[in-house]
């Protein structure tokens, strides 16, 4: 079975770091893309950043540029995202998609969702003191 898992959610202070990872199983991940998206409740899922096969090219949302960070280590078929400074704003089930690339450079758009072939079952992030 092809499929996305996320970890690394929880209860968390605000103000606080958290790390989250995505990994997969069926199939490795070093020839796809690799997006993440959260979704808070009673709003639309967005997406929030995305990674490139190779890892040398991102994108990230506005909202949380400043604060998230994606990177992956291919050798071990896992994705990060570092987010520092939570806020509860940041509270939301989060995400991380997949869709095959064909150039090591290609970042797929945070608002395609669409593009996306598998996804993981979500990991819930509460930020809250």
């Amino acid at each position: 079975q092809l499929q996305l898992v996320e970890r690394g959610g929880g209860l968390v202070q605000p103000g606080r770091s958290l790390k989250l990872s995505c990994t997969s199983s069926g199939f490795t991940l070093d020839t796809y893309a690799i997006g993440w998206f959260r979704q808070a409740p009673g709003k639309e899922r967005e997406g929030i950043a995305a990674i490139s096969t190779g890892g040398g090219s991102t994108d990230y949302a506005d909202s949380v540029r400043a604060r998230f960070n994606t990177y992956r280590v291919n050798a071990r078929n896992i994705v990060y995202l570092d987010i520092t400074a939570l806020e509860p704003g940041d509270t939301a089930v989060y995400y991380c998609a997949a869709v095959k690339a064909y150039r090591s450079t290609w970042v797929p758009p945070l608002l395609g969702e669409d593009y996306y072939s598998y996804w993981g079952q979500g990991t819930q992030v509460t930020v809250s003191s």
